[in-house]
């Protein structure tokens, strides 16, 4: 067996992994990137990019569908499984080549083995260990089911079975209302699928402010998405038309297939970490704010670590944690002011506080909120999509929420974290031109409303 010394050694190649690995060669440390599948985890392969890609697929058939809207005449004959997922590959194989190009680029050691922790910052993979002044953890997550509840694969399928399936159902119920159950509602319904979601909270995307819910459930309602909030599955078996899922109100539910979205687990187990020193709670790795474990030189980012499960926090995590450990003083993350982003038709785009966040936070009387209906934009209008900007706010002006419904409203998010982040004043933002005809307007529009000085408001 051959041992190795680098600088740094990370285990995992998804977004944090790689993130960290690229900012620490370019900071000047020797790196080794220790990968058993593919460079880019599941955000590239089985997440993130996939599933919009699918959702894409899925709005080009309802534009196809409804162009005579737009005075054009088209016919829709039908959905290409095999033709989505060869558009679906080549994204991806687009990204995982740049990423493998880019990370060669830089000098780093890719090793492509199953690795474990095996010593204080010691890591075996393969026939080989490499040790580290520091090591990087960033193992990710995986999907996770219910007691009682067998995924198969063919009935009872993971977002990741959904992805490759050989086509696309006919029925389907969608076990969770969080951001991947609603997306994969979303995606199928656009390409011909009749969909129950079935939410054991009140309100699909339970963590979004309430009113952006009641907007997508109003918008689900319209494109015929059948829902059951407030419900838990007593049992779900599979039948020969498909699968049975029964609530324990009494509702008896049938489909050709159940898709579980009740969230993902972080991957730790079998991997050493506990044996060396590493607390784990309920399987995710306790760190500090600047992602340390509680073993010397040991930090863990991304899925791993229990923060928003998201592909561009994990990115954020692994460049702070490749500066800190090179001796920079980066500041830490700032989690409130991430932007989150459901994309499902119409989309989800919010950072910042809900209004019952901001209520608990700072009370009830020392907050107030605003909403601009997106009926008033004109770029919504040229768009045919519904929803709103809501924002919510300090009785100063200070914006500490911004919560957005519509098509395309993902687009607003970056202006979004910028006014949050930066404790913008309504009058800071209301004072900016925002573009015509643009979405952007809607946002310009609702802090001039917030500011006490509308313009395009009854």
């Amino acid at each position: 067996m051959s041992q190795h010394e680098v600088d740094v050694v990370v285990l995992g190649g998804g977004s944090g992994g790689y993130a960290a690995a690229l900012r620490a060669a370019e900071l000047g440390k020797s790196v080794v990137l220790i990968e058993k599948d593919r460079l880019g985890g599941t955000c590239l392969h089985k997440g993130c990019i996939p599933t919009k890609a699918l959702l894409h697929a899925g709005e080009i058939a309802d534009i196809t569908r409804e162009s005579h809207l737009f005075g054009i005449e088209s016919q829709f004959n039908g959905i290409d499984v095999g033709g989505i997922h060869k558009y679906m590959h080549a994204v991806i194989d687009k990204n995982w080549k740049g990423l493998s190009g880019l990370i060669r680029s830089r000098g780093i050691n890719v090793v492509e083995s199953e690795g474990r922790l095996i010593g204080p910052r010691t890591v075996e993979a393969g026939n080989d260990t490499f040790s580290g002044t520091h090591v990087v953890l960033a193992t990710g997550s995986q999907s996770r089911s219910l007691p009682g509840i067998e995924v198969d694969g063919e009935k009872i399928l993971f977002s990741e079975h959904a992805l490759n399936a050989a086509r696309v159902p006919k029925s389907a119920i969608v076990l969770g209302g969080g951001v991947i159950g609603c997306e994969f509602a979303s995606a199928w319904t656009s390409l011909g699928t009749e969909v129950t979601i079935v939410e054991a909270l009140p309100h699909l995307v339970p963590l979004e402010d309430e009113a952006s819910s009641k907007l997508l459930e109003r918008a689900f309602r319209r494109r015929k998405i059948g829902f059951h909030l407030g419900s838990r599955v007593s049992e779900a078996s599979k039948i020969s038309a498909g699968v049975k899922v029964s609530l324990e109100d009494g509702t008896v539910l049938e489909a050709e297939v159940l898709l579980v979205a009740v969230g993902r687990s972080p991957v730790t187990e079998g991997l050493g970490y506990a044996e060396q020193g590493i607390e784990v709670d309920r399987g995710a790795v306790v760190v500090d704010e600047y992602c340390r474990t509680t073993a010397q030189g040991v930090y863990a980012v991304g899925d791993l670590i229990p923060t928003l499960q998201l592909a561009h926090v994990g990115f954020a995590e692994g460049i702070l944690v490749a500066e800190h450990l090179a001796g920079l003083e980066p500041d830490p993350i700032r989690y409130e002011g991430v932007p989150r982003i459901t994309y499902s038709s119409p989309e989800i785009a919010s950072v910042g506080l809900t209004e019952e966040q901001a209520q608990t936070t700072h009370g009830a009387d020392e907050i107030k909120t605003v909403t601009y209906d997106l009926s008033g934009n004109g770029r919504s209008a040229i768009l045919k999509t519904q929803g709103a900007v809501k924002l919510v706010a300090l009785l100063d002006g200070t914006v500490i929420g911004v919560h957005m419904v519509g098509d395309r409203v993902s687009e607003l998010s970056a202006e979004s974290q910028l006014i949050v982040n930066w404790e913008a004043m309504a009058d800071d933002v209301a004072s900016l031109i925002h573009p015509h005809p643009t979405q952007s307007e809607a946002l310009g529009e609702a802090h001039l409303l917030l500011a006490g000085k509308p313009l395009h408001v009854h």
